[in-house]
């Protein structure tokens, strides 16, 4: 089993188990204190006996899976089964399950008695390599992606790739997305990804490179934990993603990211200065990782305008992309409005 440690300015410590059995976790955890775990339906249908056979007498809630309950609705019902159980302050809520259960769980943690422990035992590949790491958690609210949420980081996330198992090809692909995202940031992860193209729904692949994935992110979420500056740029391929994503409600989240990459790495090639083997060897690397994927019918000119509601424009009227530029490297891109929607429908016509 491999630890990574992330600290924060405010001498948080949070650490990440990679390769840890879970079960055995869950159960160490709950012989020593009292929680709750939070989970959604398809995984308490997955793994309900195993969780039960861990977590003996230990409250348990799940919310209907899916992102459009990942709302307000499902975190005030959360809370309300959290304060039915009788959870104290020095308590644990666990987030069993995939990026919506962590976000929802996360926040709720946070605001319980204005913060309880929390412990996340992601259960994709995408909530192992992202959501779960980092202290982001969110409900989505009045149409906008994560627009309500919190900094709140867990004390463990236990990553155990025996859940990849079960995982539908289409949940690979979600994952993949921000798996190729950190390698577009990083050379060597970008370098190892290239060299294994035709490896990148081998489990045991996946198993290997996840612990290199997250001690990527944390490094960059120990360096500045609030999004303030460096933290930024895990928002590569984001802007045009979420875009994407609200606009497609086919594709799952990884799948827009690695649109959104796409796109973002022909935004970049049409307006800086570029290494242009590099963008398209990533943009190689995004089709690959999108393979059996659909290409859904979008109008442009609407999903450009749900970037308008992205967080991370700074000026109204402008849209805020992080794009890579070379091996390691990416920029800020910020574009007036009507000169993202001409690029981003021309190149979703082109290139995607």
């Amino acid at each position: 089993m491999t630890t990574v440690v992330l600290h924060t300015e405010r001498a948080e410590e949070s650490v990440v188990h990679c390769g840890a059995d879970a079960w055995e976790e869950l159960s160490r955890l709950f012989r020593t204190r009292r929680g709750f775990v939070f989970t959604d339906e398809n995984v308490l249908r997955l793994y309900g006996d195993r969780l039960r056979a861990a977590a003996p007498g230990v409250p348990v809630w799940a919310m209907p899976a899916g992102e459009a309950h990942k709302n307000e609705t499902t975190l005030f019902a959360l809370l309300r089964e959290v304060a039915e159980a009788g959870l104290r302050r020095n308590d644990t809520l666990v987030a069993l399950g995939g990026g919506v259960v962590g976000d929802v769980g996360g926040l709720a943690a946070s605001l319980y008695m204005r913060g309880i422990a929390c412990v996340q035992i992601p259960t994709t590949l995408l909530a192992q390599v992202d959501s779960s790491v980092g202290g982001k958690t969110a409900v989505d609210f009045c149409g906008v992606k994560n627009l309500v949420g919190a900094f709140k980081q867990p004390t463990d996330v236990y990553a155990d790739p025996s859940f990849f198992a079960t995982l539908p090809a289409r949940e690979i692909r979600c994952g993949l997305g921000e798996i190729v995202k950190h390698g577009a940031l990083d050379a060597s992860l970008f370098s190892l990804l290239s060299e294994n193209g035709d490896r990148l729904t081998d489990l045991t692949f996946l198993a290997d490179i996840v612990p290199r994935n997250i001690a990527f992110k944390a490094e960059v979420v120990r360096k500045d934990p609030h999004e303030r500056g460096l933290r930024k740029c895990l928002n590569l391929g984001h802007t045009t993603g979420h875009a994407v994503e609200l606009s497609a409600e086919t594709l799952s989240h990884g799948e827009c990211v690695l649109y959104g990459i796409l796109a973002e790495a022909e935004l970049a090639r049409r307006r800086l200065p570029c290494d242009g083997e590099y963008l398209g060897a990533l943009k190689a690397l995004c089709r690959r990782a999108l393979a059996g994927a659909e290409k859904p019918a979008l109008d442009a000119a609407k999903a450009a305008r749900l970037a308008l509601l992205d967080k991370k424009n700074a000026r109204e009227g402008e849209i805020v992309c992080t794009v890579p530029v070379a091996a390691g490297e990416y920029r800020m891109l910020s574009l007036p409005f009507e000169e993202y929607v001409r690029e981003f429908k021309e190149i979703w016509e082109e290139l995607c």
